[in-house]
């Protein structure tokens, strides 16, 4: 039904643009320009698995073209996804086992109705989506940023009765400012994170503290089914056309292959699968283990501590959290055919946002969801890693990214993040309070866009925006 709602929504936009089109050259005009008419089918973000959906439930639907028995794993996979995790032991065995440190009871904690996090408001805000990394220079023995040595690899700041949480922080914010080239100024905040009440001892002289917001989970499991071939190709580690950008692949552990396989997810690519993805989150943000990770999240130990089971979920509920991860469908674009929009989106190709942000690639063979295989998609990422200068630094690397280097971030519901999770902060920590703020703050290889972006009138940044949330 909704296959062929889609059809049909497809052939009646391709008639509608032939009509525009027959209108325009019936009235004689010969000064039209190409670029401002819509592409065909382009407000297909997702090819087959679009909705049409601009409600804060629109990070939340199944892709349309699932099968039967898929969209009933997808129905279990979305409790498991919501429903909170419980301290073990627990009548609910099927959902115990939580920390006994952890940083959230559920992943929708973090990706509140599957959308974007943010960070806290005021200190001690919990489960607003922001979490702290903790990553010294020092490799791990599989490439990986090595863990502190007293809090592991992130920062806990909850824990189950009878322990303490590892402990806390605050960001405090500082202005700064600039103005574009027409006089107009603006300010940017820049953060700094303070710890607070670490119980068990300081970090580690080297460890390195990286702010990471829970991204919308729409999407995910066709960047799965882009082919390495094709990333690949994308990528133009020194720069060989000379055009500033060197976006390269990570290649990152592959826990079920044991060895390194292309990265594809987080804000540095640091995950190869969506599968290993949930479940470094079940185990870091939650605590809870799995066959990818046995071990709980405890760097003193924690055989004195009762626990869910060995793993603490089983590997068909994981699995259909993986399914139900992969599956969520992109919402189709909004006024994709709107000429404010379209002069946007010329604007967005000419000051060379383009170069980072692919508008649109063809997704191979996913080796188990079929609906997911061989879709025209538009995300508006290439999966690379790329320099974005000293002021977005972390300062902490992951596998072959480096401290200043982040993957493009696809761009696919960015305009739906204040509808669906009521707030407009961007970027890995969150910093940008809007998407004008986030392209200013591109250096490195964005540095000539966001130069660029500096240099425009203001009609026609305003173009840009309007074209971003569309999208």
């Amino acid at each position: 039904m909704a296959f062929s709602i889609i059809k049909s929504l497809m052939l009646l936009r391709l008639l509608t643009l032939l009509s525009v089109a027959i209108t325009i050259i019936s009235c004689g005009s010969d000064e039209i320009d190409p670029t401002l008419f819509p592409e065909e089918n382009e407000e297909l973000s997702g090819g087959l698995t679009t909705i049409f959906d601009e409600s804060p439930n629109a990070f939340g639907l199944q892709a349309p073209n699932l099968s039967s028995d898929e969209g009933l794993l997808f129905f279990v996979g979305n409790s498991f996804f919501n429903q909170n995790w419980v301290t073990s032991p627990s009548s609910t065995t099927a959902r115990d086992g939580l920390g006994p440190y952890f940083n959230a009871r559920a992943c929708s904690s973090c990706h509140f109705k599957d959308g974007r996090g943010r960070p806290p408001e005021f200190s001690g805000e919990l489960n607003t989506g922001l979490l702290l990394r903790l990553g010294s220079n020092t490799l791990d023995a599989h490439g990986g940023s090595s863990a502190d040595i007293n809090y592991g690899g992130q920062l806990q700041d909850q824990s189950i009765l009878g322990i303490m949480e590892e402990g806390g922080f605050e960001i405090l914010y500082s202005e700064v400012t600039g103005e574009y080239e027409d006089g107009t100024k603006y300010s940017l905040r820049k953060p700094l994170y303070k710890l607070l009440g670490l119980n068990y001892g300081d970090l580690s002289a080297d460890t390195q503290i990286s702010p990471r917001v829970a991204q919308q989970m729409i999407g995910l499991g066709l960047l799965e089914a882009v082919s390495e071939q094709d990333i690949v190709a994308m990528a133009d580690e020194n720069d060989s056309n000379n055009d500033g950008i060197s976006g390269k692949p990570n290649y990152v552990w592959n826990v079920e292959k044991q060895s390194k396989t292309i990265g594809r997810f987080g804000w540095k690519a640091n995950q190869p699968t969506v599968l290993q993805q949930s479940a470094g989150a079940l185990n870091g943000d939650i605590g809870i283990t799995s066959r990818l990770f046995p071990d709980e999240n405890c760097v003193k130990g924690c055989d004195d501590l009762a626990n869910g089971g060995e793993p603490e979920i089983d590997d068909d509920d994981l699995d259909k959290i993986a399914l139900y991860s992969s599956t969520l469908a992109v919402p189709a674009r909004r006024n994709w055919d709107d000429q404010q929009v379209l002069k946007g989106k010329k604007v967005f190709n000419e000051i060379g946002c383009q170069n980072c942000h692919i508008p649109k690639l063809t997704t191979g063979q996913h080796p188990s969801i079929e609906a997911l295989s061989n879709q025209e998609i538009r995300p508006y990422t290439d999966l690379l890693l790329h320099d974005m200068g000293e002021g977005l630094a972390d300062n902490r690397p992951d596998f072959e990214a480096n401290g200043k280097e982040w993957r493009t971030a696809p761009l696919w519901g960015i305009g739906l993040v204040n509808i669906v999770n009521s707030h407009t902060f961007f970027l890995h920590d969150g910093r940008a309070r809007n998407l004008e703020e986030a392209i200013l703050w591109h250096d490195g290889e964005g540095k000539s866009a966001k130069d660029a972006f500096l240099a425009l009138e203001l009609s026609n940044r305003q173009h840009l925006i309007t074209f971003l949330e569309s999208l």
